[in-house]
């Protein structure tokens, strides 16, 4: 019967087991990886509302390194976790919720991925009508290619999205660089970039939430590929790089554009340029390095919910799925909803978090050996508990909603612990 399995579970990246140590990446392969999940289009919008609403220095330099790099170092906490466990993200949920309470945590990713993965989808396709002045009734059909296409390097696996990153993150990097530079020339050098004054004035509170919320939800998911780290360094640099330098990088040149043309997306930023080819390839590097990402995190949460190593059948189906919502014109509606998701997913972060290094202090037993109760009550607890607390600190102005709901998650399951644990001294 073991024979049967590991070539099924080593074919489809091991959605349901450890890591081996065979199986295991170096820095740069983790990083290349990581970097091509953070290079995404929606994270320039973010960029793009702090870009009109602090001034260039010291506001708008300070906000984005210190909203990237909590992003990064909470990333980078997950990452160590899955380093020395081996496991995805909704493997330790198990731990975290129990076996039938980690089925919420499957849902939840798993729909918020889908739903990235039809906004991707349905833009790309509309730009690409757009920018070719190609008949809108091509818009559909490049749905459907793209929808389908897409998914061929999450079908793949790890190696297939490590390939096709390998050649975008460089080109994508070069081309941000290039078109930064042009834009301090073309606004006058560094001295009327200073000058500029906000027209849509934000505090530095709200900047934060964005920066840091831009890919809380993603990067709640790093474990997916962190786990094929091959030392701590490994796990937290990668991270690091991916969530510090990349993601910020990417709200940089929202916000640059923003700042000098007034538009976020540096597709439109080449456009304005006069370099529109290059902006059709940003486009599509872009664009799929991200949603391959997005359909391989589906798919580990559709093998988690359905206890089924078949990684590559929900890697096609989420994929048609995708497809549909994009034709149907979800991605247009979708946004605040996701956004909304943004919110409640890092508590699930928090719970892990504190499960692992304070209840488990740094140790999981092996999947093969763990008898997980149905419901984890003091994890189900904290994680509800917590996303109460976002959403209303958020409604409220109360701090940064995401990082609130990663402390609240950190502190409440500590205390329910203890408390479950009294209660069944007594009994």
């Amino acid at each position: 019967m073991q024979e049967e399995v590991k070539p099924v579970s080593q074919h489809e990246d091991y959605p349901l087991t450890e890591i081996p140590l065979e199986a295991r990446r170096g820095f740069w392969s983790n990083s290349i990886v990581l970097l091509g999940f953070t290079f995404f289009t929606a994270t320039m919008f973010g960029g793009g509302s702090l870009g009109t609403g602090l001034k260039f220095w010291p506001d708008l330099v300070v906000t984005i390194i210190t909203g990237n790099l909590l992003l990064g170092l909470y990333v980078a906490v997950l990452s160590l976790i899955a380093y020395r466990s081996g496991l995805n993200t909704v493997l330790m949920c198990r731990f975290s919720f129990g076996d039938w309470g980690s089925k919420w945590s499957d849902l939840l990713l798993g729909l918020t991925q889908i739903g990235w993965y039809a906004w991707g989808t349905a833009t790309i396709a509309t730009v690409f009508v757009t920018l070719l002045g190609l008949p809108h009734w091509l818009t559909i059909p490049l749905m459907v290619v793209f929808g389908m296409a897409f998914c061929w390097t999450a079908w793949v696996g790890y190696r297939g999205l490590e390939i096709l990153s390998l050649f975008a993150v460089p080109v994508m990097t070069a081309l941000i660089l290039w078109s930064m530079t042009r834009a301090t020339r073309d606004v006058g050098g560094l001295e009327h970039l200073l000058s500029i004054v906000p027209s849509r004035p934000i505090t530095i509170a709200t900047a934060i939430t964005i920066v840091f919320g831009t890919f809380v939800s993603g990067g709640t998911q790093s474990p997916n590929w962190s786990r094929f780290s091959n030392s701590t360094f490994t796990a937290a640099g990668a991270s690091l790089l991916a969530f510090f330098v990349g993601n910020g990088l990417m709200i940089s040149a929202g916000a640059y554009g923003a700042l000098v043309y007034q538009e976020a997306d540096i597709v439109q930023v080449l456009k304005i340029q006069g370099v529109m080819g290059l902006g059709v390839v940003m486009l599509l590097l872009n664009i799929w390095t991200t949603q391959d990402n997005t359909i391989y995190n589906f798919s580990v949460a559709g093998c988690n919910l359905c206890r089924t190593p078949r990684r590559r059948v929900f890697t096609i189906g989420g994929a048609a799925v995708g497809t549909i919502l994009a034709i149907v014109g979800m991605g247009n509606w979708l946004v605040p909803y996701l956004v909304f998701l943004g919110t409640i997913v890092p508590p699930l972060g928090g719970v892990i978090m504190a499960d692992y290094w304070i209840r488990r202090r740094g140790q999981y037993q092996r999947i093969a050996d763990t008898r997980f109760p149905r419901l984890n009550i003091p994890g189900v607890v904290a994680y509800i508990l917590a996303s109460i607390l976002a959403f209303v600190s958020g409604k409220t102005g109360w701090g940064v909603p995401p990082i609130n709901g990663i402390i609240i998650a950190v502190v409440v399951y500590v205390v329910a612990c203890k408390v479950a644990e009294a209660l069944s001294r007594r009994e």
